[in-house]
């Protein structure tokens, strides 16, 4: 059999949804190609005609001729397609019932790196959990480098993942809930395009001219759980879409970390729920991480002791840490003027020095909090 046939009958049959996924299986050797072509009724008869096959058996030379279309797209713009026969599938996607039929790479990222995390969150991230993601990630690289990180492309945590990634020389996975033919969101083609050239890869198990729709995020989602051995959610709601990542993760028996927020901050009331319920394990620096993964028994570089912050204030910013330090949400500029006694044009200029430190958070409507 040569090699084209073989990569475009494994296509056919992702795209046979019907079909059950151990129906090759018995159909003996060569099943696959069996059962593509033999006669509907002989494959109803060995397979035991499981429901639904009638309708995607009678697809099969349909599905063979888009397969075989997919093939030549993916051919000519360098995109890997890879099944679960093929050696370098994802150790973690082979004991999922529901894992993908076949994925489609664009890039040279590995799917099968010894570590790996998923991270996940809001679209509508704070600047807290955009700086939290960052510095884990950053934590990450000095204390054992490299991490692939596994995220989804998305506005907000996953965007702020990706670039932590390429920032800090780690390599990075996109996986994606449409085809390879375009980029979703659109904003982000050239966050993909630099995750492609860094070394990573862009991931979807949809055709290249598949469009993007609600239920395919879901779907994407127990990818990007079940392919890490740790999921961390940085930064949720109560109802975001990373909370059915973080079940998935669950379900499948991988760890799942989650970011703690300030109590009554609706943005990380998914995460705080997640720790409440013990549906995840607190998550306050790259230790966690490393002592969840069991990393540390894997030649991991040791490192002193972790601290998110080094950051000690003296003087006028001593003034404006202790007014923060005592609020239990963002404060509003006036406020902060009000409390320190420090001149307005003196302030700006401090707050603005220590947001570019990374010591202070800013948020909407000019509120502050320490980072």
């Amino acid at each position: 059999m040569s090699a084209a046939r073989e990569v475009i009958e494994r296509i056919a049959f992702s795209l046979l949804r019907g079909l059950p996924a151990e129906a090759p299986g018995l159909l003996g050797d060569d099943g696959l190609h069996r059962l593509l072509h033999m006669p509907a009724e002989e494959v109803t008869r060995a397979t035991g005609g499981a429901r639904g096959m009638a309708r995607d058996l009678a697809r099969r030379g349909e599905a063979l001729q888009r397969a075989a279309a997919e093939y030549e797209y993916a051919t000519a713009h360098g995109i890997r397609c890879l099944s679960p026969a093929d050696p370098d599938w994802p150790d973690g996607l082979r004991d999922i019932a529901d894992a993908p039929r076949m994925l489609y790479i664009l890039g040279k990222g590995s799917l099968t790196a010894k570590r790996m995390l998923s991270v996940v969150g809001t679209r509508r991230a704070t600047a807290y959990g955009t700086t939290m993601t960052r510095r884990l990630i950053e934590a990450l690289s000095e204390r054992c480098a490299p991490v692939s990180i596994v995220s989804g492309l998305a506005y907000g945590i996953d965007c702020a993942a990706h670039t932590a990634a390429l920032e800090t020389g780690m390599p990075t996975l996109a996986i994606v809930a449409h085809g390879l033919g375009m980029i979703y969101p659109s904003a982000h083609r050239d966050l993909a395009h630099r995750i492609v050239e860094a070394g990573g890869a862009i991931v979807s198990e949809y055709p290249h001219d598949t469009r993007p729709w609600r239920g395919q995020f879901l779907e994407r989602n127990r990818i990007v759980a079940a392919i890490s051995a740790v999921t961390l959610v940085a930064e949720t709601p109560v109802k975001g879409g990373a909370l059915s990542t973080a079940s998935c993760a669950d379900s499948y028996g991988r760890a799942v970390l989650a970011v703690p927020g300030r109590v009554g901050d609706e943005a990380s009331a998914g995460c705080n729920h997640l720790i409440r319920s013990r549906r995840a394990e607190i998550c306050t620096s790259a230790g966690d991480i490393i002592e969840t993964a069991g990393w540390s028994d894997a030649g991991v570089r040791q490192a002193a002791p972790e601290q998110m912050s080094l950051f000690e204030p003296m003087g006028d910013e001593k003034l404006v840490a202790d007014c923060l330090r005592g609020s239990a949400e963002p404060v509003q500029f006036d406020i902060i003027a009000q409390r320190t006694g420090i001149a307005v044009p003196a302030l700006l200029a401090l707050l603005a020095e220590m947001e570019f430190d990374g010591h202070l958070l800013r948020y909407p409507g000019n509120r502050f909090a320490l980072g």
